[in-house]
């Protein structure tokens, strides 16, 4: 087989080899068409993201459904203002959850800059046994229906901090710049939401 050469395998028509440049070009031409002002085109730009978008702000905000609505609203109102900027780095719905994670984050931010909610007259003041192992708790069940329900009781901005911190993976002192909090408020803010959350969690085991 001296003298060969070898080719890319050739694909059938519809095959994967030619379907992946179709849709390229498909998505380029929904692209521009919805920077030409075309209505239509922009009302398909949202049908075909929307569902990504909307699961990725649901998971972030739970368990404060009342509100992905327009924070989605807000993460395509964005889009379309900053299309024309957008030069193809990375994936359309990876950029676009790029725009909904800052806008899940200015609802965090919002949510801890209010006054810090006062604890509970019998919820005692959080040791070492109390925050230990909390944070593992988060991050194991976060998907399950029973944190969803627990973190809806608590006050939102307990339920912010939390996922903030544990959820984003945000540091303290980030947390503290974004929110012109100090850093020991928010350490203080965070041993009252585990302490909260622990409380509730193990006042509702089976």
């Amino acid at each position: 087989m001296s003298g060969d050469t070898l080719s890319a395998p050739e694909s059938a028509p519809g095959g994967t080899l030619q379907s992946l440049p179709a849709a390229l070009a498909a998505e380029q031409a929904l692209l521009a068409a919805v920077l030409a002002k075309d209505r239509k085109a922009a009302a398909e730009f949202v049908s075909r993201y929307a569902d990504p978008v909307y699961a990725y702000v649901s998971r972030r905000l739970a368990p404060r459904a009342d509100r992905v609505d327009d924070v989605v609203q807000d993460v395509f109102l964005v889009a379309f203002q900053k299309l024309a900027s957008f030069g193809g780095q990375s994936s359309v719905v990876g950029w676009l959850l790029g725009i909904a994670r800052h806008k899940v984050e200015d609802v965090y931010r919002r949510q801890l800059r209010e006054p810090d909610p006062l604890p509970d007259l019998d919820e005692p003041w959080p040791g070492s046994t109390v925050e230990q192992g909390v944070e593992e708790l988060i991050d194991a069940a976060r998907a399950e229906e029973k944190t969803r329900l627990i973190l809806a009781r608590l006050p939102e901005a307990y339920s912010a901090a939390l996922l903030w911190r544990y959820w984003e993976q945000r540091s303290i002192k980030d947390m503290a710049a974004q929110t012109g909090k100090t850093e020991k408020a928010l350490e203080r803010l965070l041993a009252r939401a585990r302490a909260a959350f622990r409380r509730l969690w193990e006042a509702t085991q089976p």
